[in-house]
């Protein structure tokens, strides 16, 4: 997604525009419905938020975060914004308690979802071997002594192909906490 916005910041790229686009105005209006908007309302920030992408896309800076947490910051603060000139005000007395939600923010979400998609990646880099070992350790829990007796190969064996496939895994998943 770097690479579509920056063509947009340098060049007004509209089909890079429109990729991201069709990417993240499904999941902006998604995300704003469930914060209760109602679907007119949602898709006017997203038109909003868009349009903010196109004409802001020189100050997005990868150093400070994803594309996507800064797109999803836009569309939080524009809703806000929305909410505030919307707003009456009505006390609701004492008996009115706060409580913060126990749901995950959409910022949560997509960032479990970039992870997911990087651990993935990690994974296809395995050779089929150490993939297999992977699998058999961590979906079907298997120890070591259990994975060379299903595979038919040596202990050493396994504790040598999860040995590398760790290494790998850690060479390209290592900023991850």
């Amino acid at each position: 997604m770097t690479d579509l916005i920056q063509k947009v910041a340098r060049n007004r790229d509209s089909e890079a525009f429109h990729e991201l686009f069709v990417t993240f105005a499904p999941r902006i209006k998604a995300m704003l419905m469930r914060q209760g908007a109602d679907p007119e309302t949602a898709e006017e920030i997203v038109q909003e938020t868009m349009l903010s992408v196109w004409r802001k896309a020189h100050l997005f800076a990868e150093s400070k975060g994803s594309f996507s947490t800064w797109v999803f910051t836009i569309a939080r603060n524009l809703r806000i914004d929305k909410l505030r000139r919307n707003a009456v005000w009505q006390d609701l007395g004492g008996e009115a308690e706060e409580r913060p939600s126990e749901d995950d923010s959409p910022y949560d979400e997509v960032q479990r979802q970039q992870q997911r998609e990087r651990v993935l990646e990690a994974l296809e880099t395995l050779t089929p071997d150490q993939h297999e070992v992977v699998r058999l350790a961590y979906i079907e829990g298997l120890t070591h002594t259990e994975i060379a007796e299903r595979l038919g190969v040596p202990l050493g064996t396994v504790k040598s192909r999860m040995r590398l496939a760790y290494g790998k895994i850690r060479e390209r998943l290592g900023d991850l906490k």
